[in-house]
């Protein structure tokens, strides 16, 4: 008998122990190859739970703050499959990059590396190695309107602007970095890849401390390689919008009507 629960016993951890959930993922290294500067290269690495229990992600870390990660939050049942998404930003960095990202999960093996790799090339470099076929095919960012024109607002305050994005191209298009001299202009919502034919709204944010009549350029980059997007904030910048407020006006104080 004691034979007998021993085994049994030995048996039921033995099946504990397989008791887990295993990360199988369709492949550990992406090549993007040649990336033109200034897109975010974007990954999904797949995998499927090939164990017996849920996944559960606890953490995913970039080797650089150059790379942002994204994975399924939820727990990834048995036979069910989730991502982690890596995302290079290559603007300002030209040149070859390899970075990984670790997956770290309650899985049968709970650490994994992941590796995505790839060529950052300028835009003029790119177009001069692809023929007139091939930039052709290349995905296009057209605006409703370059300029935008917040009209009176106050120091400080973070104006959002609506531009229309449309891909006329023939390639899915997807937007980058926003830059400008000035340090006050960025993305408040960012839309996903846009497809050939098809519009969306992006929203930037305008935080302008200095007063005064301003006007601020800002360039939009993205996969289009037909170059980069520049668009002109204005506003009239005061210190205060209350009612009651006192500006100087042609050397006399005056409040605002």
């Amino acid at each position: 008998m004691k034979h007998i629960a021993s085994l049994l016993i030995f048996c039921l951890l033995a099946l504990g122990v397989r008791a887990q959930g295993v990360m199988k993922f369709e492949k550990d290294t992406h090549d993007f190859g040649k990336v033109p500067e200034g897109t975010m290269a974007t990954y999904e690495f797949k995998f499927k739970n090939t164990g017996n229990q849920p996944i559960i992600i606890a953490n995913v870390q970039a080797s650089c703050g150059c790379t942002t990660p994204d994975w399924t939050k939820t727990p990834v049942l048995p036979g069910k499959s989730g991502i982690i998404k890596a995302m290079y930003s290559s603007a300002g960095r030209p040149g070859i990059f390899n970075k990984t990202v670790t997956v770290t999960s309650n899985a049968s093996t709970p650490s994994a590396v992941l590796t995505i790799k790839g060529d950052v090339v300028t835009k003029s470099e790119m177009k001069t190695m692809m023929t007139p076929a091939q930039l052709a095919q290349s995905p296009r960012l057209v605006l409703d309107r370059n300029v935008h024109n917040f009209g009176k607002m106050e120091s400080g305050q973070q104006a959002v602007a609506k531009f229309t994005v449309k891909n006329p191209g023939k390639q899915p298009l997807e937007l980058g970095m926003i830059t400008s001299q000035c340090n006050c202009i960025g993305y408040k919502a960012v839309p996903p890849t846009i497809q050939p034919g098809q519009s969306a709204v992006v929203e930037i944010l305008y935080a302008q401390r200095q007063t005064g009549q301003m006007s601020d350029m800002a360039t939009l980059t993205s996969n289009d390689l037909n170059g980069d997007v520049k668009i002109t904030l204005k506003a009239t910048v005061v210190r205060d919008l209350n009612a009651g407020s006192m500006v100087k006006e042609s050397g006399a104080v005056v409040p605002f009507k």
